[in-house]
């Protein structure tokens, strides 16, 4: 089963990061595979029960990578951590298979109470570097995070979120697609287009509230008549 893990998260490297020449490169070279390689063992130990031992493993792994993930943590398969450094997942995030992420995210919580307090990021899921991900909510399948964006609600799939706060900049997609640190293109190009794609999001929403008001107005008057 190791094995099995190793040879297709290095194919997954191999596949996404153009920079990657080979799989000895990438076996040899590349932090973010030794981080998951450590943390396997980490998690394995802290599911035993050998809590200290599991928490000793992943402060070497911090050490000799620059990646710190807690050993409660669930990471899925074919995880990449493009170079790694600074990045930062807590004791109950969960991480779904293929995603992809970049130097300096954070999966952090937003309490000091114990039980689920880390994020929920779902397949396929893109994270920007230095992008902050906030507390017990959900990423959807297949959604972008742009680079230091900072999410504190939960997003649906398939949808990019970008900025503090984090909002959505475009509607969802029905084909999947890779777009390098989370942000489309085009976005990242035209500011404009990021503003004007916000300001359509919010004017959805105030159109669905006036929708609301209105019927609720309706149905008083004719609960009056």
């Amino acid at each position: 089963m190791a094995f099995i893990f190793l040879r297709e998260t290095i194919r997954a490297y191999r596949e996404k990061d153009p920079a990657a020449r080979s799989g000895l490169e990438v076996l040899l070279c590349y932090p973010g595979l030794h981080a998951l390689m450590w943390h396997a063992l980490a998690h394995n130990l802290w599911r035993a029960g050998f809590r200290i031992t599991g928490r000793l493993v992943s402060y070497l792994s911090r050490w000799l990578t620059g990646i710190e993930i807690h050993p409660g943590a669930r990471i899925g398969r074919r995880v990449i951590i493009d170079h790694g450094m600074g990045v930062v997942i807590g004791e109950t995030a969960e991480v779904g298979d293929d995603v992809y992420m970049y130097h300096q995210v954070t999966l952090g919580g937003t309490t000091s109470e114990r039980g689920k307090r880390h994020p929920t990021i779902g397949n396929g899921v893109i994270i920007g570097a230095g992008a902050k991900i906030l507390g017990a909510i959900t990423v959807g399948d297949n959604a972008r995070v742009g680079a230091n964006a900072v999410v504190v609600q939960p997003v649906a799939a398939g949808v990019t979120v970008v900025g503090i706060p984090a909002r959505p900049i475009d509607r969802k997609r029905r084909d999947p697609c890779f777009d390098p640190y989370g942000t489309p293109a085009e976005a990242a190009l035209d500011p404009l287009l990021r503003d004007v794609e916000s300001l359509r999001a919010e004017l959805t929403e105030v159109e669905a509230r006036l929708a609301r008001l209105a019927a609720e107005t309706k149905t008083s008057e004719q609960a009056g008549d």
